[in-house]
């Protein structure tokens, strides 16, 4: 399954602004260089789908991707069921921990966010960075089955 990275977004501060950007750098172990989550052990990447997006603005017209406060928006990537595999970025590779689920700043910004981000996944996925490097709109994305050494990265980040 392969397809794009459509948008990217940086956080300057917890529950601050999402910055949308051409590119970004992700750090090997650590995220989204700039980013205000860039350390964290398990959630350092988020990432979502644009087929997500363009389902809910049929009933939620005002609805915005960066509203969901992602790092990472890809088409062509089906990601729900993806924990322990590798989302590759271009070069960038990030192992999936897991579902990322909508919480009540999603109602926030427009009311029914929440809900619709709840089921299938809709949310998107989280994920540590294996391997490191520059990630552009445009590149393609791609699902990755995982390795033993990746095995191991999931061990140690647990």
């Amino acid at each position: 399954m392969s397809g794009h990275v459509e948008a990217l977004w940086t956080k300057r501060a917890h529950r601050g602004v999402m910055d949308a950007a051409e590119s970004v750098t992700m750090v090997t172990g650590e995220g989204v260089e700039h980013d205000a989550n860039r350390g964290r052990s398990k959630r350092q990447v988020t990432v979502i789908e644009r087929e997500v997006f363009d389902r809910i603005r049929a009933d939620l017209p005002e609805v915005e991707p960066f509203m969901r406060r992602a790092n990472v928006m890809v088409s062509g990537v089906r990601l729900q069921g993806t924990v322990g595999q590798v989302l590759a970025l271009g070069d960038v590779r990030i192992l999936v921990h897991g579902e990322t689920r909508p919480c009540e700043r999603m109602d926030a910004q427009v009311e029914g966010l929440t809900a619709a981000l709840d089921p299938s996944w809709n949310g998107g996925v989280y994920g540590v960075v294996l391997a490191g490097g520059e990630v552009r709109v445009g590149d393609e994305a791609r699902l990755e089955p995982s390795t033993t050494s990746d095995s191991a990265s999931i061990a140690s980040t647990s």
